[in-house]
């Protein structure tokens, strides 16, 4: 084969895995990206002038590809891949260091490393682009149906509360006129659950943002320790290590205190149930340009990546039947939306949850 013959063999080759790369990318699954950086290091190995003793790897964002012989001490030329400007991983194509050097790579080669790793780098931009839509659609497609649910409670919760005025009002006028234990007893019952009722109907309200507010300047950390008070007895009771942190001791926001300090109830005794025995939870207020940020963190089962979408809504609960209403997260929210603010959930690592509050700054 003469010199010409050779040189043209190597184009063609190169040639045809740059074609055969970017189809894989053009009809690459965002899912199953993985698969399709298998599928592409598979063709580099066929495009190298040495095609037998190849080895690759690619390595971009959390995939790590490689084929089986590839050694960290081979010699190789590498390619970074650039996501947005940014360096997030490369492609690295080696001979074995014993036979080969660099000098063996030809310049083709390396100018078809380059243009893959572009051609990767601009999937990975692509797949960053879908993600963010996806994730702006669900939370769009969230908060409508949190405003429908809103909207519908409110209703529910109005009607319900003349009813059960009228049962708890006619018990106690009963209770007043019988004298037998027993039915004092039935009545009592009567009225403890038509006293339980009407919370949840206020917790209803809550979370439709119907409750009356009285919007205050409010020095945040005097309520937050507050709190921890109140749920001093439930952190020794598991052994929990709670740990407060402020970037500010005169964080101010403008808020309703009885409000503010239900949000941190609620959210700090979720993480105490679902927190292990000698578990940590972390909590940490910062102050921001312009929010200030309630970060707390546990150490539990956390939410199920099926269950996220729900956690807001009223009356969905992964707790048992008779330890929750369903109602805790959904007032939470009602009660941050009303104050402008807005609050996220993400997985703690490795295990655990973490919710994050932002209330707009005074």
């Amino acid at each position: 084969m003469t010199i010409a013959e050779a040189k043209l063999k190597e184009r063609v080759k190169e040639l045809t895995c740059l074609y055969e790369v970017t189809s894989i990318i053009v009809n690459s699954d965002y899912d199953q990206l993985e698969t399709s950086f298998k599928a592409i290091v598979h063709c580099f190995k066929k495009a190298w002038q040495f095609e037998d003793i190849t080895e690759v790897l690619l390595s971009v964002g959390e995939y790590h590809v490689k084929t089986e012989g590839f050694r960290s001490d081979m010699v190789n030329i590498r390619s970074d891949i650039k996501v947005f400007n940014k360096v997030d991983g490369q492609i690295v194509v080696g001979y074995p260091s014993e036979k080969y050097a660099v000098s063996d790579f030809l310049k083709e080669e390396k100018t078809l490393l380059d243009n893959i790793s572009l051609a990767i780098g601009n999937l990975m931009e692509r797949k960053q682009i879908h993600d963010s839509e996806v994730a702006t659609r669900r939370q769009m497609e969230r908060t409508d149906r949190l405003h429908i649910l809103g909207e519908i409670t409110a209703g529910i919760a109005h009607e319900l509360n003349t009813p059960l005025a009228n049962i708890l009002g006619f018990a106690e006028l009963l209770k007043e006129k019988v004298n037998k234990e027993e039915n004092v007893r039935d009545l009592n019952k009567i009225m403890d659950n038509a006293i339980f009722s009407r919370e949840i109907v206020k917790k209803l309200m809550f979370f439709a943002c119907e409750m009356p507010q009285e919007m205050k300047p409010v020095l945040l950390k005097p309520v937050i320790e507050s709190v921890l008070k109140l749920l001093a007895p439930s952190l020794r009771e598991k052994k929990i290590n709670l740990a407060a942190s402020f970037s500010n001791d005169s964080m101010t926001l403008r808020a309703d205190t009885v409000q503010l300090t239900q949000v941190m109830f609620n959210l700090i005794m979720n993480a105490v149930y679902y927190s292990p025995t000698n578990g940590n939870i972390d909590l940490n207020i910062s102050e921001k340009e312009k929010v200030i940020r309630i970060r707390i963190s546990d150490e539990g089962k956390g939410v199920a990546v099926e269950n996220e979408d729900k956690i807001f809504e009223p009356f969905f609960t992964t707790k048992p039947i008779g330890e929750g209403s369903g109602l805790g997260l959904s007032v939470v929210h009602g009660i941050i939306n009303s104050h402008k603010g807005s609050i996220s959930y993400e997985s703690n690592t490795p295990k655990g949850a973490i919710f994050t509050i932002d209330f707009p700054k005074l």
